[in-house]
């Protein structure tokens, strides 16, 4: 979204100043017209639409889009026209963004767009899987139905990413934390130890506490040198994700890397299943299902392994025998494919295996907090040893040289 400094006049002629967000300069003439304006001149505003701040401002959030899911189909199933719907929801909704975003849809379904069109314009907001959705309803005739599937799918899978989001947020909590008190120790602590031993004549520090103590001197006079290191390695390594070669080898590693490696998969798994029984069951075809769920996926390693059994099913193949013994699939998923091509009820089948990879992320999660947690355990207490043994051992040296004297 972009900020547009407008000047317009009102219905008496008096002169307006303000401001609007939208994705484009026609979108944003259009909003202005909307309220009865009559547009003198329009100037995007760079300085105040951009940043890393607006950007989180700006940010429409899932359950935003769920709630806008669901509501129009509750609208459209209750025989309202779209655009009223559509009307209907932008008075509904608080959020300020989305609401501009429903505005700038409305003015082009008004226009003689297609929804799906103009959701189409908005890619960061609604991604392909919610536009194709919207799109199949348009052409079979039922676009509520689209919608409440829409809704459930996002739902889920919202759900699924919550409690992985939450499997990692605790030892990374703890190793912030772990950093934190080390660092307090090695600034603060242990160069009190090295003054009290710079008194007494003769006297000679543990190995160990001469290493912390030249950590210590070197984060202290280099404070700045380790935080530009951290700082550039940060930028460096997050460019190298964006690349196509570090993007495969940063999803390999979640797929493989323990203990996440099994989590990661099955959430993939969850999210396969979900998104293709989804698409499947509005009447998407396969080959554009296929396509569809190698984006949402998010794994590069999967997405090539979904291509790929694209061009076999092409070729005549089943879908299930185009996965089998792939390492990037679970071997539940081809057998349930398998069992829905029989029967004729693929859609059911994924349900079923998104269902089944579901609850199997949740028991993978308290698998993974019971054995992170004792392996944390034992990392706080190897480096708590270290330190304290740095700090007293020096301590003991002191006591048993005056006994000995």
């Amino acid at each position: 979204m972009i900020n547009y400094d407008y000047t317009a006049r009102d219905s008496t002629g008096k002169k307006v100043t303000s401001s609007v967000q939208a994705s484009n300069e026609r979108a944003a003439a259009r909003l202005i017209k909307e309220q009865g304006l009559t547009l003198v001149d329009l100037q995007s505003n760079t300085s105040g639409g951009g940043g890393l701040f607006s950007s989180f401002r700006n940010r429409i959030k899932t359950k935003e889009k769920i709630i806008f899911a669901r509501q129009l189909s509750t609208l459209i199933n209750a025989g309202l026209p779209l655009v009223q719907s559509l009307r209907s929801v932008a008075d509904q909704t608080d959020s300020k963004p989305m609401k501009l975003v429903i505005n700038d849809i409305i003015v082009r379904v008004e226009a003689g767009g297609k929804f799906s069109e103009a959701l189409m314009a908005y890619p960061k907001v609604f991604g392909q899987v919610f536009v194709s959705l919207v799109a199949s309803g348009e052409v079979s005739g039922t676009l509520d139905n689209s919608l409440e599937r829409l809704a459930h799918q996002q739902e889920k899978d919202a759900e699924v990413n919550s409690k992985v989001r939450g499997a990692l947020v605790y030892p990374a909590v703890v190793l912030l934390v772990m950093i934190g008190v080390v660092t307090f120790m090695l600034v603060g602590v242990l160069p009190q130890v090295e003054e009290l031993y710079d008194g007494l004549p003769g006297a000679r520090l543990p190995f160990v506490t001469r290493l912390l103590l030249a950590i210590s001197g070197f984060v202290t006079s280099f404070w700045w040198l380790v935080v530009i290191i951290l700082f550039v390695a940060g930028v460096l390594g997050r460019r190298w994700v964006q690349t196509i070669g570090g993007r495969r080898a940063f999803d390999r590693l979640k797929m493989r890397a323990p203990p996440f490696g099994q989590l990661f998969m099955k959430l993939y798994m969850a999210r396969f299943s979900r998104t293709g029984s989804t698409l499947v069951a509005s009447g998407v075809p396969l080959i554009q299902v296929l396509e569809i769920v190698s984006k949402a996926v998010n794994n590069v390693i999967i997405a090539d392994s979904i291509n790929g059994a694209i061009e076999k099913v092409k070729g005549g193949r089943a879908l299930s025998d185009s996965i089998e013994g792939d390492s990037s699939f679970l071997s539940l998923v081809p057998n349930m494919l398998r069992i829905g091509e029989q029967s004729g009820s693929i859609e059911q089948m994924m349900e079923r295996s998104a269902i089944y990879y579901e609850k199997e992320v949740d028991n993978q999660i308290k698998t993974i907090s019971t054995i992170i947690e004792p392996i944390l355990m034992v990392i706080l207490g190897i480096v708590a040893i270290t330190i304290v043994a740095a700090i007293l051992l020096p301590i003991y040296s002191l006591v048993g040289e005056n006994v000995l004297r």
